[in-house]
């Protein structure tokens, strides 16, 4: 799975310009499941820098920042429960993908579903047949800490 990035930017001469344009490899993570980091900041509000966050050790979360990520979820996956110090919007792209809670309960997610994860301990599982594509945002919350994988 590859995703391209086209982010802009600004030339010597203070015009816009396109800074990055590039297919971005997935990161591996456990069985099943790969990532592709698109952008980072490490302050909100943001600041606009020549940095570019895929040169940056991301975790999950990132203290007093935001993650955007794509993520893939192939059947069967691997189970990790986890909770994030941060406002988590997930939009589900493409697939099937199943979100458990503490308490139990679970919901079944599609294309076009949105859940918005407020810190709390979940875990996502492919229950179906096709591997699912979803889109992450991470916004930190206050005094929370760097979450890791």
């Amino acid at each position: 799975m590859k995703f391209r990035r086209v982010v802009t930017g600004f030339n010597k001469d203070g015009k816009s310009c396109i800074k990055w344009d590039a297919a971005i490899e997935p990161i591996a993570g456990r069985p099943g499941f790969g990532n592709i980091p698109m952008w980072a900041t490490r302050k909100l509000p943001a600041e606009t820098t020549d940095d570019d966050p895929n040169t940056w050790d991301l975790g999950t979360s990132l203290a007093g920042g935001s993650v955007f990520r794509l993520a893939r979820y192939e059947p069967g996956v691997k189970a990790r429960w986890h909770r994030t110090d941060s406002v988590d919007y997930a939009i589900c792209l493409s697939g099937e993908l199943w979100m458990e809670v503490e308490d139990g309960a679970e919901v079944h997610l599609t294309a076009g579903d949105v859940v918005i994860q407020r810190g709390t301990l979940h875990n996502w599982m492919n229950r179906g047949t096709e591997p699912c594509i979803m889109a992450y945002v991470l916004i930190a919350t206050e005094g929370g800490e760097t979450t890791g994988w």
